[in-house]
């Protein structure tokens, strides 16, 4: 089987190299910047492929010969990326996170028979797949709650936060309207809004506030109360709020000696050398999951804890480790033949094929992602 790779971030990075390891799957990676793809093909039994992505023209080209796509690439090209693979008819699974509805493009998908996965990471995509999967053994899901978080093992005192990911693509996750499901209907709420205090063993005490993380589950899911709120250290909230109040994260431009620049930008900018992880930094992820409903005419309640390190051994961020193993796992799914169905498919639809869970659970365990499973009766 061949699989080709779009982007050699820190999670593309991860996903070429764990599906390289099976002799069975032959791996290329494509990106932009030639030195990475040179440090990878020569370390690693992968095929560099350089090129611009952003053109759709390129990457029809480049995943003609391909068995399926792998879309890891930043936000703001993500959905364009997903369209031009869909167009020329590919199996794609996709990290992207990207602000357009992925859900747009699920007609296309039918009429090019390709079964495109999208948000197929640790939140969303590990979170999906199990609340599909534990909706589709109760008779009625009342309940859904996530808590999930990135975080530097060596906290430092300015901000209090480091990531794998673009400064400006967490800012918006930061900046944009929160949307969960109260008593069946839609509430919106401010980002970083609604902060509460979380001890969690190992790692002490942490802060959860509102993001706009349920995407496609307030479209594909019918269940009256369900929550994402991101984690952090306490003190990175606050410094965040005041950036915000201060006009740092403003998107309009303004004139500074004749020049126009969005302030957005400028801070995105300079927060990119603080934030931004450095060779031997070490990370955690730390996820919660509360799902509650009805079975047999018991109240249950479903905890899912996970805790997972940066490994040492391998030298992979845990947060590229949990996101990219999730989209490895399902990407092998689809390359075996075992999800066929075609048009857009969230995370939380493959959940609800009970073979297709346990295999993530199974995969992702294999490599030390492991979620503590709690079962009460209320």
């Amino acid at each position: 089987m061949k699989v080709i790779v779009l982007g050699a971030g820190y999670v593309g990075n991860v996903i070429a190299r764990d599906l390289a390891e099976d002799p069975s799957t032959e791996v290329s990676i494509v990106d932009i910047n030639q030195e990475v793809l040179d440090k990878m093909t020569h370390n690693y039994d992968l095929h560099g492929i350089c090129a611009d992505l952003s053109n759709p023209n390129i990457i029809k080209d480049i995943v003609r010969d391909f068995d399926l796509v792998i879309g890891a690439l930043p936000c703001f090209i993500g959905y364009k990326v997903l369209e031009a693979v869909i167009e020329a008819g590919k199996n794609i699974v996709d990290i992207s996170f990207f602000e357009e509805d992925a859900l747009s493009l699920d007609k296309l998908a039918k009429e090019k028979g390709v079964t495109a996965v999208v948000d197929c990471g640790v939140a969303p995509g590990s979170s999906n797949i199990i609340l599909g999967y534990i909706d589709s053994i109760l008779d009625k899901t009342e309940r859904f709650l996530c808590y999930v978080g990135g975080l530097p093992v060596e906290r430092n005192w300015l901000f209090d936060y480091k990531s794998p990911y673009l400064p400006l693509e967490v800012i918006e996750d930061y900046i944009n309207l929160a949307r969960y499901i109260e008593n069946g209907e839609i509430v919106v709420k401010p980002g970083l809004s609604e902060p509460e205090l979380l001890d969690f063993p190992e790692v002490g005490t942490l802060v959860a506030f509102n993001t706009d993380g349920l995407r496609s589950l307030i479209k594909t899911m019918d269940i009256p109360f369900m929550k994402e709120k991101t984690l952090r250290y306490p003190d990175h909230i606050e410094q965040m709020r005041m950036l915000q109040k201060a006009g740092f994260f403003n998107t309009e431009e303004i004139d500074i000696k004749g020049k126009k620049i969005k302030p957005i930008e400028l801070t995105s900018r300079l927060l990119f050398d603080h934030w931004m992880f450095e060779e031997g930094d070490e990370d955690v992820t730390v996820m919660k999951i509360i799902i509650e409903g009805m079975k047999d005419s018991k109240k249950l309640r479903y905890t899912y804890d996970m805790l997972d390190k940066y490994d040492r051994e391998k030298r992979r961020l845990s947060i590229a480790r949990t996101t990219g193993y999730t989209c490895a796992a399902v990407a092998q799914i689809v390359l075996e033949g075992k999800f066929k169905e075609t048009g857009i498919f969230p995370p939380e639809l493959l959940g609800k094929h009970s073979e297709v869970y346990h295999q993530v659970i199974e995969y992702l365990r294999k490599r030390n992602v492991i979620f503590k499973e709690t079962i009460e009766e209320l």
